[in-house]
């Protein structure tokens, strides 16, 4: 299964650098918008099979014009939502108590899943949540899967489940509002990404360390 997990767009959260992560949550911003609206025409290559948005808001306003561009009806699932930050909800993202969160999930993705975010899920919960959606996703027969999600739950799972992208790799890599990881796979064999917001990634051992973008020019 080809499987595309993409960022939603930019909100008002976003603009503020906030640690915004309950449900419903904010909607996108102009440029948000823009954003979603542009998803279409950078995905006209792929024939998206089935489409899954999170229960958050701006996933679902993301999605609404790949959905309408292809004729598919979003499938609304919790377990693809942004990882909860408990206790550092709405606490600025660029603080210490916002590198708190991103040290967690970035230890999760390390393999300590049994560590919780202050107030909320443990890696465990969380990987467990996110893995079901994948696997409705693949046993569903899709060609072609598109999760629309969140940026830490992105970058995690991506880490965690990933045979060629490491959380070094991940941590270091921000991915953008309406930004894409394409990947290659199944739950049972595991997946393998293929491009990180359009840089391509070198399987292990072939022009560069696991989890860097292939650079043909060195």
């Amino acid at each position: 299964m080809r499987l595309l997990l993409v960022r939603h767009g930019e909100t008002p959260s976003n603009l503020d650098r906030l640690l915004d992560t309950a449900v419903p949550g904010p909607g996108l911003t102009a440029l948000g918008e823009r954003q979603a609206a542009a998803l279409p025409e950078a995905l006209a290559d792929e024939d998206i099979d089935v489409l899954y948005v999170s229960t958050l808001l701006r996933t679902r306003l993301t999605a609404a014009p790949l959905a309408a561009a292809h004729g598919l009806e979003a499938v609304v699932r919790d377990g693809i939502r942004e990882i909860s930050a408990g206790d550092l909800e709405l606490l600025p993202g660029d603080s210490e108590q916002g590198e708190r969160y991103l040290r967690t999930v970035f230890a999760w993705a390390a393999g300590d899943v049994g560590l919780r975010m202050p107030g909320g899920e443990s890696g465990t919960e969380f990987l467990e949540r996110y893995d079901a959606v994948v696997a409705e996703a693949a046993a569903s027969g899709a060609r072609t899967a598109v999760l629309v999600s969140h940026g830490a739950a992105i970058r995690a799972w991506t880490a965690a489940r990933a045979l060629n992208v490491d959380t070094r790799f991940a941590a270091a890599h921000p991915l953008a509002n309406t930004g894409v990881v394409v990947l290659d796979g199944s739950p049972s064999d595991g997946f393998k990404a293929l491009t990180w917001a359009g840089a391509t990634v070198a399987p292990a051992g072939e022009g560069g360390p696991a989890g860097e973008p292939f650079d043909p020019a060195g």
